[in-house]
């Protein structure tokens, strides 16, 4: 399991938009197409190819399935949509409207045969059997953001979030097709990685049910010895590997402090306190920096989106390091960056581009290799500004946010609380103070406190913590379902462990604090993060390393490769090629990623029920 999900899902991608055939490595030419996506195919194609490599494999022009789209007689379609009936419909008026040369249909999951047969019918009557080169079934209904990790879906990503799967009025029937939905991202998942995997679960919850039915479909796709899809070129050399993956299922109820938790690393700071989704971060910039005069309308503030791919290298070295290192990174770009600007503008006067917009000259780093390699050297010296520039503006406005909210303070608070350290000063004082923090950073404080405390506060301090987030402006709907949830789960008696971490004060930060920084850190405390051990971290390594844990030793084992799913297949002791095998590589999936304020949401309306 050599390449990562990333990896394997873009070959896929890659392969499917060359008419589901090996991309030919050494051929420049390559045919026009056209390529209709639905949103769902969107979102999985947008984080892993750019519109650059889309048009480098051909793609003139990729639309929305469901738009008005003219007629292109003589090009071929490429259709990367869910086999919907919404959608099945619109191919079959696209066919009855002749409007590509041929059509290559791609199902992102299994398509029935009903539906199948309806596009059958439908080619006919619109004489085009023969333009419907091609229908394949994908298997790529996930969306992978990082090379370990992917989320299920984005769209209708309400229909199986926290909220559809704990809310009390759920019908059994909706339970099912939530089940159903995971279950088939799930299966797509495990073909397009090419291997079947151990399942194990903890009892008597949605995880649960997951995973029964997914063993369920794996076993019954491996009995179906010619339609597997488990076999054959599809998984190269999957099936002689000794390595399978432990696919490890939990409930979010296992753990809900660690969501609300305040974040002190670069991206997990940016996916709390600014729009993040899909790899891709929209930050508030204002217009000018000159204040404007008193009593003038404030500036209308502009919006910027930015892509925080895989091929920035100072996102992918800094993206888990703490904030205070990343401002000193930047900053240290930045200085770098400075003592090349005059080859910068050296460059741009030989090449007689001096008024000329950045990203135009970007774009010419294929196209005049053939020039001299002072113009090879400016699109990479403009590409590194560019990512400097992002970087600027992203952090500038997560510190904005630190500043503002003394995030610093919660955070560390947090940290504190979670791990039984002692506390410096009062939560009540915390939650009084006007200046600390939002309505929603004072409530997320408090849960915490509450999730994560051995005894639950007596009635009379509930009472006054209670008073106190109220008169502070807090909804304390999200408490009352956190009350049920505590009374629920019985977690009063093994409350999770969050082990014993926390966070040291490090002396002030030496380069930031330069007056000719980008960053004014003053006020901002210098905190460096300790190893976590969270529930979740806890169950994985019980089970990967086979250690008897109360905690671990009731999940449930599946094996969809034994012919008959029995209890008794667990392997109780190690053998030789576990012991062998050091390098163990993590992959972390989630039904949905949401950030704090959302997941609060979620808690607010769980609690009004």
């Amino acid at each position: 399991m050599a390449a990562s999900i990333r990896e394997k899902q873009t070959a896929a991608l890659k392969r499917m938009l060359n008419f589901n055939a090996p991309p030919l490595k050494n051929t420049t030419e390559s045919v026009w197409k056209v390529l209709i996506y639905d949103r769902f195919g969107q979102d999985i194609i947008s984080p892993l190819l750019s519109v650059k490599e889309l048009r480098d494999m051909g793609i003139t022009l990729h639309l929305l399935l469901h738009t008005d789209r003219d007629p292109i007689p003589d090009v071929p379609a490429i259709y990367f949509v869910m086999p919907t009936e919404e959608n099945t419909d619109r191919i079959c008026q696209d066919l009855r409207n002749q409007l590509y040369e041929s059509y290559y249909l791609n199902f992102i999951s299994a398509i029935s045969r009903s539906k199948l047969e309806d596009i059958a019918s439908a080619a006919l009557a619109a004489n085009a059997v023969n333009q419907v080169t091609k229908v394949f079934d994908q298997y790529l209904n996930f969306i992978t953001l990082e090379d370990d990790m992917f989320i299920l879906c984005n769209q209708n990503k309400e229909h199986i979030s926290y909220h559809a799967i704990n809310k009390p009025d759920i019908m059994d029937t909706d339970m099912e097709a939530i089940m159903d939905t995971i279950v088939d991202s799930l299966f797509c998942f495990f073909v397009t990685l090419g291997a079947v995997p151990i399942i194990r679960c903890p009892r008597g919850n949605a995880a649960e049910m997951v995973a029964v039915k997914l063993d369920k479909k794996l076993r019954e796709n491996l009995r179906d010895a010619r339609n597997s899809l488990f076999t054959g070129d599809t998984m190269g050399t999957g099936q002689f590997s000794f390595q399978r993956p432990l696919f490890v299922l939990a409930d979010r109820n296992l753990d809900l402090a660690t969501p609300l938790h305040h974040t002190w690393t670069y991206q997990a700071l940016i996916h709390d306190v600014l729009d993040f989704h899909l790899n891709r971060v929209s930050v508030e910039e204002s217009q000018g920096s000159e204040a404007s005069p008193a009593g003038a309308r404030p500036k209308k503030k502009n919006k910027k989106s930015y892509d925080l791919t895989g091929a920035d290298k100072f996102w992918q070295k800094h993206k888990g390091s703490p904030f205070p290192e990343v401002a000193e990174a930047v900053q240290e770009e930045l200085d770098t960056y400075r003592a090349q600007e005059d080859e910068v503008k050296r460059l741009k006067s030989i090449m007689g581009l001096e008024g000329e917009d950045d990203g135009a000259i970007s774009m010419l780093s294929d196209n005049t290799a053939k020039l001299t390699s002072a113009v090879s050297s400016l699109p990479e010296l403009l590409e590194k500004k560019r990512l400097i520039d992002l970087h600027t503006n992203v952090a500038t406005a997560v510190l904005d946010h630190i500043k503002s909210r003394k995030l610093d303070v919660y955070f560390e608070y947090e940290e504190k609380l979670m791990s039984k350290s002692t506390l410096d000063k009062s939560l009540l004082d915390i939650i009084s103070d006007p200046d600390a923090g939002t309505v929603e950073d004072k409530m997320r404080l408090f849960l915490i406190y509450y999730i994560t405390s051995q005894q639950p506060p007596s009635e009379a301090d509930l009472e006054q913590y209670k008073k106190a987030l109220v008169d502070a402006g807090c909804d304390l709907s999200s408490l009352n379902y956190i009350k049920q949830w505590k009374a629920f789960t019985k977690m009063a008696a093994t409350p999770a462990n969050y082990g014993s971490s926390g966070v040291k004060p490090m002396g002030l930060f030496s380069r930031v604090m330069n007056t000719g920084s980008q960053f004014v850190m003053e006020g901002v405390k210098n905190l460096v993060l300790k190893q976590h051990n969270l529930p979740v971290t806890r169950i994985l390594d019980n089970l990967m390393e086979m250690k008897s844990n109360p905690e671990t030793d009731d999940y449930r084992y599946f094996d969809p490769k034994m012919l008959r799913g029995s209890e008794s297949s667990i392997p109780r002791n190690k053998n030789p090629f576990q012991e062998a095998r050091q390098g163990k590589r993590v992959l972390y999936g989630c039904s949905e990623l949401f950030n704090a304020a959302q997941f609060m949401k979620q808690l607010s309306q769980l609690g009004q029920k």
